[in-house]
């Protein structure tokens, strides 16, 4: 037998392991019901990773609903594209730092989340996103126990996510997915602007 042949065999070899395993796996995962998917942390990408499952959901035919906590934008790409397919809502009066606002961005989360909530309870939403959500709890700007039932007492095969730095534990526990990025490098750090079609 040649090295290469030696190579491709074993190869094949830890493949096969590999598939029985992820197989496996697979087989016990038969549980089909909707899931809260938590994605935070200081790293990019957290509201682009839940937009993308937006696109996902909306090529599969099901009904997504988006409220935006924070981002007052309503020239963002996403928005522009998929804010066509689903139904949009940008509620927020801009970055909290901006607004300086106790007060009023209390009532403007308070506004977004009737919203959320209304979607929260109508199992006709396949998906509902509620990005930068976080923030509303972290700054004590929604009472965190009605958020908390409002997100578990969601129709059985609803799916939610939520996006935001900085989640509170709670958060965490009832989220049946939690993805933590990290911020490695950012060109924003080496004085490069937002870019067109990559941050807005």
């Amino acid at each position: 037998m040649s090295q290469d042949q030696a190579k491709n065999e074993r190869h094949a070899a830890r493949m096969a392991r590999k598939k029985a395993i992820i197989d496996a796996h697979i087989a016990e995962a038969n549980i089909d019901t909707g899931i809260m998917i938590l994605l935070t942390g200081n790293g990019k990408g957290k509201s682009s990773s839940a937009f993308g499952m937006v696109a996902r959901a909306i090529g599969h035919g099901l009904k997504v609903g988006v409220v935006q906590f924070i981002k007052n934008r309503t020239d963002t790409g996403e928005e522009a594209f998929l804010g066509q397919h689903c139904e949009w809502h940008v509620m927020g009066d801009g970055f909290t730092w901006e607004t300086q606002n106790f007060d009023a961005d209390k009532a403007r989360s308070e506004t977004a989340w009737a919203m959320a909530a209304k979607m929260l309870n109508d199992p006709s939403y396949d998906v509902v996103v509620l990005d930068e959500l976080t923030y509303c709890l972290s700054y004590k700007y929604l009472d965190k126990d009605i958020i908390l039932r409002d997100l578990e007492s969601r129709p059985e095969m609803q799916h939610v996510v939520v996006t935001g730095r900085a989640a509170i534990t709670q958060l965490h526990e009832i989220a049946d997915t939690v993805t933590v990025l990290a911020d490695e490098k950012h060109a924003y750090k080496s004085g490069i602007k937002a870019q067109k079609g990559l941050e807005w």
